[in-house]
């Protein structure tokens, strides 16, 4: 018989913490996905581009900018990579950091338009805040999970 633990969240997940930037619906354009972990917000800080997206980039390094609320980001699509398409480090590393990503949040990119020449994203940050009853629970499991209601 498989037991589950029921914890009561007293925080709920916020969806953005940032003042100047609300969350919009998708506007039908292609978008990935991606969940904030601990490689993205450190070293090496390597943020792979999601295949649904990549097919329809160019395999080449383009300039590419990431737009957040009223704020822009230059960065460089490296898509000469033959499995890895990703953003460039530093480029990367100074977004997560701007934005105060944290373990957990996650990144919502949306592909407004692309070019040969210039790609430019949309990014919605979901903030996956874990309330700290949850990050006192150490014994959940596969065969023994942690449902939050």
């Amino acid at each position: 018989m498989k037991m589950t633990k029921t914890v009561q969240a007293s925080n709920p997940v916020t969806t953005d913490t940032s003042e100047d930037v609300d969350i919009e619906p998708l506007s039908g354009k292609p978008f990935f996905h991606v969940t904030i972990c601990k490689s993205h917000i450190s070293s090496p800080y390597q943020l792979v581009v999601g295949a649904e997206v990549t097919r329809l980039l160019p395999h080449k390094n383009v300039p590419v900018i990431l737009t957040r609320g009223s704020r822009n980001w230059a960065a460089t699509y490296v898509g000469t990579h033959p499995t890895h398409k990703r953003f460039d480090f530093s480029s990367w590393k100074e977004f997560a950091a701007d934005n105060s990503l944290k373990v957990g949040d996650v990144c919502l990119f949306e592909l407004l338009s692309r070019t040969d020449t210039n790609i430019l994203f949309k990014v919605q940050v979901l903030r996956g805040d874990i309330p700290s009853t949850l990050l006192d629970l150490e014994d959940g499991s596969a065969d023994n999970p942690v449902v939050v209601e």
